[in-house]
């Protein structure tokens, strides 16, 4: 019981996690939380599956085809959702906008895809039980983004310049940087991360419609308790959210292992509201 709560937990945390890095990467160039995170993520399992199944190409040549095809879906994202709200005095209207395109992923899928869930296929072809490659498949794929990640912000000049946007875009601007392409950029980024998400753990939660709207709930979650911006905080978060809620689906079950999750949230969030790993915000007057 013990190495099954581990396995599945560290792999469904990877996953959360992978969403929940998404959501910092949409947010930290525009300041928008886009509730497109986990559309992104499930479109990565369906995009994987139809690439892979249904049109029969290689594996390597679908994971290339589904990142694209979820990076064109942020940069969408970016100037159907986003780029109106920034112009606006309400700036808050994000909520709305960014929620509506999510259900129109959702239900486009539904329509396009069907609304039963469909297989992924294997993608390494080995390991059983505990070590099978659905669950250790997303703990590599988040290990290898975060790191690619922390590569590009602290190594990479482009990298150098999302930090910039991210830490006051109003001294980047005038410094020169172009703040728009690099909004665009990091929604692209921000699509192949969460297809990432969708592709590695496409075994897991299979290639389903549904995902979407669970995704954004749980890849949330790592957010706020790691602290909005904080990919390292969100990855502890993920994997901590992961490993509380298998242990309460197996001890508990059924939908008492959402209430535990809920729960645990709420407390977490009153504790510290800028989340575990977040700094509270101040401000030199």
């Amino acid at each position: 019981m013990l190495a099954s709560i581990l396995a599945s937990g560290l792999a469904a945390g990877a996953i959360y996690a992978l969403v929940g890095v998404t959501y910092n990467t949409m947010f930290s160039t525009s300041r928008v939380m886009s509730f497109t995170a986990g559309q992104l993520a499930m479109l990565g399992g369906v995009f994987g599956s139809m690439f892979t199944l249904k049109l029969g190409l290689p594996i390597a040549v679908g994971f290339v085809l589904t990142l694209l095809c979820c990076a064109v879906i942020g940069i969408i994202t970016e100037f159907v959702a986003v780029r109106p709200v920034l112009k606006s005095l309400d700036q808050h209207l994000y909520v709305l906008s960014t929620l509506a395109v999510a259900l129109m992923i959702q239900q486009i899928t539904a329509i396009k895809w069907g609304t039963e869930p469909q297989p992924f296929p294997r993608i390494a072809g080995f390991g059983e039980g505990v070590l099978d490659e659905k669950f250790w498949l997303p703990v590599v794929a988040c290990a290898i983004t975060i790191i690619g990640l922390e590569y590009l912000y602290r190594r990479t000049l482009v990298g150098r310049a999302f930090l910039a946007i991210a830490e006051d875009n109003f001294a980047a601007r005038a410094l020169g940087l172009p703040e728009r392409n690099l909004r665009v950029a990091s929604y692209a980024l921000a699509g192949m991360v969460g297809g990432i998400a969708g592709f590695s753990g496409g075994q897991l939660l299979l290639a389903f419609f549904a995902n979407g709207a669970l995704l954004n709930f749980y890849g949330f979650v790592p957010v706020a308790l790691g602290g909005l911006g904080n990919n390292r905080g969100a990855i502890i978060g993920g994997l901590a959210l992961g490993l509380f809620q298998q242990a309460a689906n197996f001890l508990v079950g059924g939908i008492f292992s959402s209430v535990a999750v809920f729960t645990l949230f709420i407390v977490v969030l009153l504790a510290a509201p800028q989340g575990l790993f977040g700094a509270s915000t101040a401000r030199r007057v």
